[in-house]
């Protein structure tokens, strides 16, 4: 590392290093539970610090000599690159090792995968199908586990996207979003983030694919005054829309069910005639990969009102932000 890049690392490190102090009262990100309004907006905020640092080819060398471990139990394409390509841009290295190879709760227990990777690694990222999984992964951890994805919360998913409701429309407070379709670990972890920066969430689905109750009740405690509707009719619901955002209708790990979920989810496509029921002002969020022609449609998808592929981007900055406050002020 050059002088040049010296003072810029440790100008970085500088504004990093006291939201760390806040930050590592949690350690863990399993969820957006207990990240507070500050912590998520000033997260945020180095989110786009970093974003339009990489726009400059500015560099930022805060992590060097760190080392992710990867865990994946599921398929992923953003999720794996934009977590490899996070640590390379920020000077660290990154191990992937896919499920089978892993060999973890099978090969030997989590607990015993938890211990033995705190060893080698400075943090850890899991993808499972079991938010379980990273609870016991995490209890039994000595470093930082990160979730990449559960079957319950996508908690870096929600960062990707408020980011990119900030660069759409500045303030968000007061806007409205409009989920079409399952309310899965995406719309969960969207609807606590929503309800953290005053973003009204209504979950436009049929009865049997709303909220589970228990969901519900941890979002009442943790945001009673919170705006979250949930309705099933959908011109209703997107006649005001801010955002109308959808996912696939059957996901990995519910591939049986894809016959069933078709014939419910049927009349919620997001496609042109929808957009019309809308504000012309309305953008359309998807969080990938997309089963064009089922949830979405290509000229919608690919129409001047989405912002999908600007979310797609954002994963890798919010992760690069979170990655380089939880572990930057440990480098050196």
């Amino acid at each position: 590392m050059n002088r040049r890049e010296r003072d810029q690392a440790q100008e970085l490190h500088l504004w990093a290093f006291p939201f760390f102090r806040v930050l590592r009262a949690m350690r863990h990100f399993l969820d957006l539970l207990d990240v507070s309004v500050e912590e998520l907006n000033h997260l945020l905020q180095e989110a786009a610090r970093l974003k339009a640092a990489r726009q400059r080819r500015e560099p930022t060398p805060l992590l060097q000599g760190r080392v992710l471990g990867l865990i994946f139990e599921k398929q992923s394409l953003r999720t794996r690159v934009s977590f490899e390509t996070a640590m390379a841009q920020l000077g660290g290295t990154s191990i992937f090792l896919s499920g089978g190879e892993a060999g973890m709760g099978s090969r030997e227990t989590v607990p015993d995968f938890a211990r033995v990777m705190s060893e080698y690694v400075d943090g850890v990222v899991l993808r499972t199908f079991e938010h379980a999984t990273v609870e016991t992964f995490a209890a039994h951890a000595a470093i930082p586990v990160i979730n990449g994805l559960s079957d319950y919360y996508h908690p870096c998913q929600a960062l990707g996207d408020l980011l990119t409701l900030q660069e759409t429309f500045g303030k968000i407070a007061g806007r409205t979003l409009v989920f079409v379709g399952d309310g899965n670990n995406v719309a969960r972890s969207l609807a606590i983030g929503c309800a953290k920066l005053g973003v009204r969430f209504i979950l436009a689905a049929p009865p049997e694919h709303g909220f589970d109750k228990s969901f519900l009740k941890t979002y009442r405690k943790l945001a009673p005054k919170g705006e979250l509707l949930q309705n099933g009719k959908l011109q209703h619901a997107v006649a005001k829309a801010d955002v109308i955002y959808t996912d696939v209708w059957t996901s990995m790990g519910q591939e049986q069910e894809h016959a069933r979920r078709t014939r419910d989810f049927g009349g919620l496509q997001v496609n042109p005639d929808l957009l019309r029921m809308a504000p012309p002002s309305a953008r359309v969020m998807h969080c990938l990969p997309a089963h064009r022609g089922e949830e979405i449609t290509d000229e919608v998808i690919d129409g001047p009102q989405s912002i999908v592929f600007d979310q797609a981007e954002n994963r890798l900055h919010v992760q690069k932000a979170l990655l380089a406050l939880i572990y930057g002020p440990l480098v050196g």
